[in-house]
């Protein structure tokens, strides 16, 4: 009896060993792990608004080979991984799911405004930090302190667009064309029209159409052209403005349009005669063909990695990288700390630093409330490619 019980207590002591250096082990792989910041990403790499996600993507991921490069964040390596939402709320959030299993510490993402907006929620609730290349619905970034915005929000867009064409004086009489189910398409849509007021400029016509109804556009385009507008504002998505520019052409309509970062991808659509675009202009934070040493190394770099010319959504995740690691080396931030505590630093850090992007004339700064401050710029295509107009 006496020798069961040493025995027994020999094997229990060995399982506690065992357990022991088990424990050990799996503390030394989280360890390691440790040593790397670890930034996700979430966009649309497949469907209708795929241009948009693989641009984020390409920038976001050469922004990341030229900080490792250059030492990482903090003497620190950075990993980056994207997965995809199909710009699809609940698909966006099984993705953060996934990327929180991955060991994801921070977010650069989500690309489209109704999959940020769901995000958002998560992240606020898991106090994780995330910053928004592209997702301009006020909802993403409004009441959630741990979320930042690198594009401007929807109603911005609106106002800077209506600003823009006064300044220039593009225009006397004015039409838009807006989705009045899109919560981006409509944001913009009531501030330009309350902008536009404003500043003396003539709405003669506003038509809408809807998600069922967005492949033909006759009535509202037959309504902007009699209406004598000489210019039709397209706060929407490149995809129904390249069928606009179609339909316009068999109706011998010729104004100029006007679109914000939404048109920005319609030079890229399957099939669509580019020459229809020749004029169109649009508001936007970047131009590939600016002349600053910064754009032009960017857009090398692009190209010789991608095979193809960069679009303003690649510039914003490019600088949504860099607005981390410009905040992250303001906090002293080191892969060791658990997300939550880089979320505190980092919301801090975001309203001191000031980063000298691409999409940002004279620089980028935060405000508290996620909302950045920079200047736009206004892109006009000619020759099938954007020329800016500033």
């Amino acid at each position: 009896m006496k020798f069961k019980k040493i025995v027994s207590a020999v094997l229990v002591s060995a399982l506690a060993v065992s357990m022991m250096a088990g424990c050990g082990s799996k503390s030394k792989s989280s360890d390691s792990k440790s040593d790397v910041f670890k930034i996700g990403g979430i966009g649309p790499m497949t469907g209708d608004a795929a241009a948009y996600g693989e641009a984020v993507d390409n920038g976001a991921k050469l922004a990341v080979e030229e900080i490792n490069k250059n030492g990482g964040i903090n003497g620190k390596q950075v990993e980056f991984k994207t997965e995809d939402d199909q710009a699809d709320a609940e698909k966006a959030v099984n993705a953060y799911n996934t990327l929180k299993d991955w060991g994801m510490q921070i977010l650069m993402g989500t690309v489209t405004s109704g999959s940020c907006t769901a995000v958002a929620s998560e992240t606020d609730s898991d106090h994780m930090f995330q910053i928004t290349p592209s997702g301009t619905a006020v909802e993403s970034v409004q009441d959630h302190d741990n979320v930042f915005r690198l594009c401007f929000s929807d109603p911005e867009q609106g106002t800077k667009s209506a600003e823009y064409i006064a300044k220039n004086k593009l225009a006397t009489k004015i039409a838009v064309i807006y989705n009045s189910s899109d919560v981006y398409s409509n944001g913009i849509y009531t501030n330009f029209a309350a902008e536009a007021k404003k500043e003396g400029l003539d709405v003669v016509a506003a038509e809408a159409f809807t998600a069922d109804n967005k492949t033909d556009f006759s009535v509202q385009l037959k309504k902007a052209q009699s209406s004598g507008a000489d210019l039709v504002f397209l706060p929407i998505y490149y995809q129904e403005a390249s069928a606009i520019l179609q339909q316009a052409a068999k109706l011998d309509y010729h104004p100029t349009f006007f679109g914000c970062d939404g048109l920005d991808g319609i030079l890229g659509v399957e099939g669509f005669d580019k020459s229809l675009a020749e004029g169109t202009m649009l508001l936007t934070p970047y131009a590939s063909d600016a002349q600053d040493e910064k754009t032009q190394t960017f857009t090398k770099a692009y190209e010789d990695k991608y095979g193809d010319t960069p679009i303003q959504f690649a510039a914003d995740a490019y600088d949504a990288i860099y607005a981390i690691k410009a905040a992250a080396e303001e906090a002293d931030l080191t892969p060791d700390m658990d997300y939550s505590e880089m979320c505190d630093k980092l919301m801090d850090a975001m309203t001191k630093i000031k980063i000298d992007g691409l999409t940002g004339v004279d620089g980028i700064t935060w405000e508290k409330n996620g909302e950045p401050n920079k200047a736009p710029k206004g892109v006009k295509i000619e020759n099938g490619a954007y020329v800016s107009m500033d």
